[in-house]
């Protein structure tokens, strides 16, 4: 079980933050900090393996925790989840050896993938004595993903709609569902369903067919396929 310190001064986020980090049976929460300062003393007092780490709070903001984890060689892996999405902090946490980066908003299934990350880096070096390049590579590889700018998405494409959307049909990828099902469960207009599930169709991540057992007008059935 992997120990979590929760960094975050605004108590609702951190609240998300603590329910999304419980749904991985792998990790527990251990505390939660308001501020860099409190944070830091329960470090030097307390041992755990991750910090869940905003960039501003009061007193002592994000990085420069982090650099202090760093200067004092506190040994504990980071995953920055903030709003500053600023190259220079980006870069500078990059610099500073974290995990993962993630900006709010962000949706649980891109929150467990940063946790998942997280477990890999340990698993390889619980079960490796030493590494192959291979194995160098695949954990660089990580890095990269995180540090690679998102793909370019079309006009009329939002990434926090697409994020929604995604999120929605990957948890319930066993069913099929209607644009307007889709609709009223996402909370979103026909229209604006409509061209998403036609972007996602184009990537291949959902399925569609027709529907003619309707006994009216045939309508469009998707699915998640990735």
């Amino acid at each position: 079980m992997y120990e979590v310190l929760i960094v975050e001064d605004d108590p609702m986020v951190a609240m998300i933050n603590k329910q999304y980090v419980m749904k991985n049976t792998h990790f527990n929460v251990a505390a939660v900090c308001r501020d860099g300062r409190t944070a830091l003393e329960y470090l030097e007092n307390n041992s755990v393996h991750l910090v869940i780490l905003d960039q501003y709070m009061p007193q002592m903001n994000g990085l420069t925790l982090l650099r202090t984890i760093r200067e004092k060689g506190i040994p504990v892996s980071v995953i920055m989840v903030t709003a500053a999405n600023d190259s220079s902090t980006i870069e500078e946490a990059l610099s500073l050896g974290i995990v993962d980066y993630l900006v709010k908003p962000f949706y649980n299934s891109r929150f467990q993938q940063a946790l998942e990350t997280f477990i890999s880096r340990q698993d390889a070096f619980h079960d490796l004595s030493s590494f192959k390049q291979h194995h160098i590579d695949a954990l660089l590889e990580n890095n990269l993903r995180t540090a690679r700018p998102a793909e370019q998405l079309p006009k009329g494409i939002q990434v926090q709609t697409l994020g929604k959307i995604c999120e929605f049909m990957k948890e319930n990828s066993s069913a099929e569902f209607t644009g307007d099902s889709i609709t009223d469960r996402v909370g979103l207009s026909r229209v604006t369903v409509r061209r998403y599930m036609n972007y996602l169709i184009d990537q291949g991540k959902i399925t569609g067919r027709m529907n003619y057992e309707t006994g009216g007008r045939p309508c469009m059935l998707y699915r998640w396929s990735k």
